[in-house]
């Protein structure tokens, strides 16, 4: 609030967060972990259920790989170790906020599904088909392919691909990478000619 770019509401614990989420409407949320009545993490889930778009940055004194994992597969912006600047913070924020901004280029009302071999890519919707069979990715999983589809036959170096979605490519976005990259892997494993193919130290392809 001190930087006055931000209208802040503050949450008390994680139910009051969701309800905060429900009322405000917030561009960005900053959450703990350990929180009570309901964790960061159950809340995010909560919220992730009827709004796969909001930026989220998690700030806890939680620092295994499991805790970072967990929050990672809810699709955060990034996770923040506490204890840190209030500046540390705000330059989180805007650049978050920056990115989300460039990348809304595209009406996805617009765009029509694209072949993968055997399957049809629903951007729009986040899955592929395969036959009449209907596989669901999250929104930053279809995102990913995309970027592959886009550059098919092609390494895609990680390090772009972590810093057009995450703004960094150090340690736990590159781990968040990984995962999110795993979903659409093995359901592409339906076609032979289709695959998603890791090129250690360099970056991501597919082949199709």
């Amino acid at each position: 609030e001190l930087t006055g770019n931000y209208h802040v509401y503050d949450a008390k614990d994680g139910l009051d967060g969701y309800n905060a989420y429900k009322s405000y409407d917030p561009d960005i949320i900053v959450k703990d972990v350990d929180m009570p009545r309901m964790s960061g993490l159950d809340m995010i889930e909560k919220i992730r259920k009827e709004d796969a778009e909001i930026p989220v940055i998690i700030s806890s004194g939680l620092t295994s790989g499991r805790d970072q994992a967990a929050g990672f597969k809810l699709e955060l912006e990034t996770y923040s170790q506490k204890s840190y600047l209030p500046g540390e913070l705000d330059h989180h924020i805007k650049a978050i906020l920056r990115r989300i901004q460039k990348t809304k280029t595209y009406h996805l009302k617009d765009i029509k599904p694209f072949r993968l071999g055997e399957y049809s890519f629903d951007l729009k919707n986040h899955c592929l088909i395969f036959k009449n069979e209907k596989l669901e990715l999250s929104p930053r999983e279809a995102q990913i392919l995309e970027v592959l589809y886009a550059n098919k036959g092609e390494v895609v170096k990680r390090k772009k691909i972590l810093e057009q979605f995450w703004g960094s490519d150090d340690y736990f976005p590159s781990r968040s990478l990984d995962v999110f990259i795993s979903k659409p892997s093995t359901y592409l494993e339906k076609d032979s000619s289709v695959e998603i193919i890791t090129i250690r130290g360099e970056g991501l392809k597919i082949i199709c």
